[in-house]
């Protein structure tokens, strides 16, 4: 079952059109948003954690409306779904735009654009690399899985520096996470990681080892959600059987997404609450990055 929350009739005055006199004097704009997400949870908890925030919602879309003009109201549209669906747990939206007082040149009482689009399934992907130049190699990947179909990166974390964990004497970590949606089926998405990992020199040779990159697929869908995607399998484990207890993935999780919760056998937790729990030590702050997909 589908849930949604309607935010209806939000008016701003904006510049956009084709004509001069539109982006000179501007006019009203109207617009409508319909939010598809599972309400359950908040439901139950009465936590604003739970769901989202319409007055941020309304807030982002008079931004747009007041915002750089477009000429067509298509690509207000456009933007203004986008925007929604960085909402982590928005599935889809439909944004409705109304230009009333359009120069249509005939009697009318209304024009309106509504266009609807779908985020895919949540997906959270760790980045880690050390050896080599680790910023470089993980900026480079963070560009190639922006770059697969059926991908959309929404954020990445800064980076985090972590001592090795396990395996064999050797460097420290360079770390982050990575946000995003997927229309990919998850053992594609991770064959798809694994080719961008050996293009980047990965060798799988020792457990634990250093390595010139690792990219580990996470979590699939949002944990205790219908969405989620739950694996267990020689080549796929979902989720990731110990990222809950590994500071170097929660730390940077927790931060690129405050709001992330994560499944621990039957329980589904928040990543912020976990991170408290686990040493972090071994965690401190990396260099400065401004990574681009």
């Amino acid at each position: 079952m589908t849930d949604r929350i309607h935010l209806r009739g939000v008016e701003a005055v904006g510049f956009h059109g084709v004509l001069p006199d539109e982006k000179r004097d501007g006019q009203p704009f109207v617009v409508d948003v319909v939010l598809d997400l599972e309400l359950e949870a908040a439901g139950a908890s009465d936590d604003l954690y739970d769901t989202v925030s319409y007055a941020e919602v309304a807030g982002e879309v008079v931004a747009r409306i007041t915002g750089p003009s477009f000429d067509l109201i298509e690509r207000l549209a456009e933007v203004i779904a986008d925007d929604t669906l960085r909402h982590s747990l928005v599935d889809a939206v439909t944004v409705t735009v109304h230009k009333p007082q359009a120069p249509v040149g005939h009697p009318f009482s209304d024009v309106a654009v509504e266009v609807r689009r779908e985020r895919g399934l949540p997906v959270v992907v760790a980045l880690g690399a050390n050896l080599g130049d680790a910023r470089a190699t993980l900026e480079s990947a963070v560009r190639a899985v922006g770059s697969l179909p059926g991908m959309r990166v929404r954020a990445v974390s800064p980076l985090v520096e972590s001592d090795p964990v396990g395996g064999p004497e050797q460097p420290a970590y360079l770390n982050a996470v990575m946000i995003g949606d997927t229309t990919l089926e998850p053992r594609e998405l991770l064959r798809r990681l694994h080719e961008i990992e050996a293009a980047h020199g990965r060798v799988r040779e020792i457990r634990w080892g250093a390595r010139t990159l690792d990219l580990d697929l996470i979590q699939v869908g949002r944990a205790g959600a219908t969405s989620e995607i739950r694996a267990e399998g020689s080549e796929l484990t979902l989720p990731h059987p110990r990222a809950h207890e590994r500071g170097f993935v929660l730390v940077p999780w927790a931060h690129v997404d405050p709001a992330a919760t994560a499944r621990v056998g039957d329980h589904v937790r928040r990543v912020a609450e976990l991170t408290a729990e686990v040493d972090t030590s071994g965690v401190r702050t990396g260099p400065d990055w401004s990574p681009e997909w």
